[in-house]
């Protein structure tokens, strides 16, 4: 598989831990978000190129992967890992805000996936990853938009794996079941009495780092990941 990677949704948690994993093992990496300026130390750190995209426009990623063709060449690896929420009681929710959360957690995920998918077919390889949440399995009240975009997530990814594990490219969806650590939650973390309660990017990182090496006679598909305080 060639050393380059492509992370779309890239911010400050899973996607920066995965860019700097990939980092370690001498990819090239480029990283996409609407808005890239906060991507300038990551970028830094990692070596990356960062590419501004809005990945719910048709036009816009694929003017994203022709620029991620220009400067990393022939893509290895592409983790979508953008995602957005609107929340509250059913009968109030907004329907301009529900359409925003079906496109930015579903509909970009089809296009990225598209685009990822066109040119790996054509190379012969490579690994296709989406980052899901507990709504991917579960609907939570005051939460149905979210458990629609990462339901239909999901079905992208178990569909996009048995069209195209046979033409070699590896379709990952990734369970994050849990609360992801950050700064913040960190802290609350601390002043609390359970160590480990929240997910370590880095340790979901890991488990992404594993899911791309391993052999393809025995790929996995789905991975849930939970800290080992949270409850089914």
């Amino acid at each position: 598989m060639t050393k380059t990677a492509l992370i779309v949704g890239a911010g400050s948690g899973i996607s920066a831990a995965f860019a700097r994993a990939l980092a370690r093992e001498g990819y090239k990496i480029a990283l996409s978000a609407r808005n890239t300026d906060k991507l300038g130390a990551l970028a830094k750190e990692t070596g990356a190129v960062a590419i501004a995209a809005d990945a719910t426009k048709p036009d816009a990623v694929k003017a994203l992967f022709a620029e991620a063709d220009r400067t990393l060449g022939a893509l290895g690896v592409v983790l979508f890992n953008a995602s957005y929420r609107t929340r509250g009681p059913f009968l109030d929710l907004d329907p301009v805000e529900v359409e925003r959360t079906l496109a930015v957690s579903s509909f970009a995920g089809f296009l990225v996936g598209q685009e990822a998918a066109r040119r790996m077919v054509a190379a012969g390889g490579g690994a296709i990853f989406f980052t899901g949440a507990s709504a991917s399995v579960k609907g939570y009240a005051q939460s149905a938009p979210f458990a629609m975009g990462k339901f239909a997530l999901r079905g992208l990814a178990q569909s996009m794996a048995r069209e195209l594990g046979p033409k070699n490219i590896h379709v990952a969806h990734f369970v994050i079941d849990g609360g992801v650590r950050s700064a913040e939650r960190g802290r609350v973390e601390a002043a609390g009495a359970t160590p480990d309660s929240l997910l370590d990017p880095d340790a979901i990182a890991q488990t992404y780092m594993a899911v791309l090496e391993q052999p393809r006679s025995a790929w996995s598909l789905e991975v849930e990941l939970r800290p080992w305080v949270e409850k089914f």
